[in-house]
């Protein structure tokens, strides 16, 4: 291709060429950037929508998976003619899929990786809940914008046509997403003149089209650059131009460097760290919380079937009180027994409907409960169905007490919310090398090159003549006709500097506050196992106590029985000893139920309570369990209530 230039000269296309260089410049390594970046081996937030080839597709809000409210086929399947046969397997598979309160903890994670995806972009990290963002990162935070680039058109007083060197100065520029501006602009002016000795009218009409466009980054180091290109087309009613229209173009292209203060990948990438950090707090957190849910719905569980329990051992007390009162009323007629033992043994009858319809009470309760904790939302066919529990109360055994210090050293190593703190003590020391950073001047170096062109033709109306001074004087920049070539450094001494001094101290103090909380945690830990360790032993002992009771209740009251019939005992004594027996049994189920949920809370304190059970966590944050639960099978289990003899 060849243009014309004003004087009817002939000129080469590599004006064009060096034109489509300058792209290149601006626009490689955008895609670069882009296309060089990590590919997740599963679709995660961390990484962004990719520009190329659809470049539209960063400017579009990405999809976010919809919300799921209804409950997992799985609720249905388990229910079979108005009952539902539950094993502890089957309510931790319901309540990882169902329990509301891990959906909502679902959530932190992908908030983590958006604040992943934020901080590569060179944006302060905005915080995850649960997770310390220590605000010492703060200071200086950069990602507040592209910084405008002085003398775009022109740096310092160097940048005119006319000369006259000046003062230069680069500022540090972008951010780490490389961005590209262009602006084009149309201008009328007309200004009246007092004299007309150099323009030679009255008044000037001049007319301007100009256009500029400029690519900023920020590299993770600290340095950064800058590309600019601008151009103005000016017509003038003005005489003795040299040019009109003339076209004025400048290429200009700077980058600075910080060399204390500042430099390093600490000082830009530190918020990225953060976030990578929170991203494993946000699985501790969502840990913690699947932790407490499975503790929850296996408490639940083994009180549902304590209260089971509970109501079989109050039917039978009643069974046990109607027979004493047909007895009664047998020996009243046969002369044997008075009109009071027959009154007593029915206030007896009275008091065991009482105690049965409080235990059913109390199961109904416990089922509402459970299913509340396995369910998203209500359900008919759920709220009609019997919960009917397949598994037994686990029997106190041995084996069952671990030993002290390996449980303290699984504790220390596999508690959530010990790990958890343990990341917010790592933010914290980014913090505090940051601040050390800071203590250090700004001193940075910098550098300009910058080229203009200057040129134009006599006919205002041959675009064709227009476009070749466009193309010459953009040649003149590339040609270094008219070159700028500038250099320095710049070193700010912040006299005292009290404020990088106190915000120094202050994460450092913030940093011993943090290590004294964590050795507290370990305390609390440490704390949590022993008294685990002591309920179980307790525990054991209080089973054993509970079921030789029972034996020795049940033969009191065998033995009273004998002597009523033999007439050596009156009906109130039978009744006396009954009750002996329901409190025995009483005792005995809440000492077994209490028993079972102290081996869950030794397993929470140990912080093995999903390995115990057999839980993935891949699973409970999908919400989809492809591996069915296996709580650990304690033997013996605890064969219920035992038949009382009439």
């Amino acid at each position: 291709m060849v243009f014309v230039n004003g004087d009817g000269r002939a000129s080469s296309w590599r004006p064009v060429q060096l034109s489509l260089f300058f792209c290149s410049v601006c626009l490689v390594p955008a895609a670069l950037y882009a296309q060089t970046g990590r590919q997740p081996l599963l679709p995660s937030y961390s990484e962004g929508p990719r520009q190329f080839p659809n470049l539209i597709q960063p400017y579009k809000e990405q999809p976010v998976p919809p919300i799921m409210l209804e409950n997992s086929p799985r609720l249905h399947d388990l229910i079979r003619g108005g009952k539902m046969q539950l094993s502890v397997s089957d309510a931790l598979a319901l309540a990882l899929e169902n329990n509301l309160n891990i959906a909502v903890q679902r959530f932190l994670r992908p908030i983590a990786e958006v604040d992943v995806l934020r901080t590569k972009s060179g944006q302060a990290a905005r915080g995850i809940p649960g997770a310390l963002l220590p605000a010492g990162l703060s200071i200086g935070a950069i990602g507040v914008g592209v910084n405008q680039f002085q003398g775009a058109g022109g740096v310092g007083s160097a940048g005119g046509i006319s000369g006259g060197g000046g003062a230069v100065q680069v500022p540090q520029v972008g951010s780490f997403d490389p961005s590209v501006s262009f602006t084009s602009s149309w201008d009328r002016t007309v200004s009246p003149l007092n004299s007309i000795q150099v323009s030679g009218v009255p008044q000037v009409t001049t007319y301007s089209t100009a256009y500029t466009g400029q690519y900023t980054q920020l590299l993770p180091d600290g340095a950064s650059y800058l590309f600019s290109m601008s151009a103005i087309r000016q017509s003038s009613t003005q005489q003795h131009l040299i040019y009109n229209p003339a076209v004025i173009t400048r290429f200009s292209g700077g980058f600075n460097q910080p060399l204390l203060n500042g430099f390093g990948l600490l000082p830009n990438k530190r918020f990225m760290m953060v976030a990578q950090n929170d991203i494993r707090t946000s699985e501790e957190l969502f840990r913690q919380q699947v932790t407490n849910v499975v503790v929850q719905v296996t408490d639940a569980y083994w009180d549902l079937a304590a209260t089971r329990q509970a109501i079989a051992a109050a039917e039978r007390s009643r069974e046990a009180a109607q027979t004493l009162y047909r007895q009664s009323q047998t020996m009243q007629e046969l002369g044997t027994a008075a009109a009071l033992d027959v009154a007593t043994a029915s206030a007896s009858l009275a008091a065991a409907d009482r105690d049965l319809i409080i235990a059913q009470t109390n199961f109904q309760l416990q089922q509402t409960q459970l299913k509340n904790m396995l369910s998203k939302k209500g359900d008919p066919q759920l709220d009609s169905a019997e919960i009917e529990t397949t598994d037994q109360l686990p029997e106190a055994n041995e084996v069952d007490v671990p030993q002290l210090q390996p449980a303290l050293e699984t504790a220390f190593r596999q508690r959530p919310d010990l790990l958890a703190p343990e990341q917010d003590l790592k933010n914290q020391e980014i913090s505090v090398a940051f601040t050390r950073n800071g203590l250090l001047p700004n001193v940075s170096v910098f550098g300009l090159y910058a080229g203009a062109g200057l040129a134009g033709n006599t006919y205002a109306n041959n675009q064709l003549l227009a476009a070749a001074g466009a193309s010459e004087s953009l040649a003149q920049d590339f040609e270094l006709q008219y070159p700028e070539y500038a250099g320095g450094v710049s070193v700010v001494l912040p006299i005292r500097n009290r404020s990088a001094q106190a915000d120094n101290m202050r994460a450092r103090l913030e940093r011993r506050q943090l290590q004294v909380n964590l050795q507290n945690t370990r305390q609390q830990v440490s704390l949590e196992v022993r008294q685990a360790i002591i309920g179980l032993i307790q525990g054991r002992a209080q089973v054993e106590s509970a079921h030789q009771a029972v034996k020795l209740a049940n033969q009191t009251a065998d033995a009273e029985r004998k002597k009523l019939q033999v007439g050596l005992s009156t009906a109130y004594n039978v009744i006396l000893r009954d009750r002996d027996v329901m409190t025995a049994l009483q005792a005995d189920i809440a000492a077994v139920a209490n028993y079972a949920k102290a081996l869950v809370e030794m397993d929470r304190s140990m912080g093995a309570t999903l390995e115990r059970n057999g839980i993935e966590l891949s699973d409970a944050l999908s919400g989809e369990v492809t591996k069915q639960p296996s709580p650990p099978l304690r033997y013996p289990r605890y064969t219920g209530v035992p038949e009382q003899k009439q």
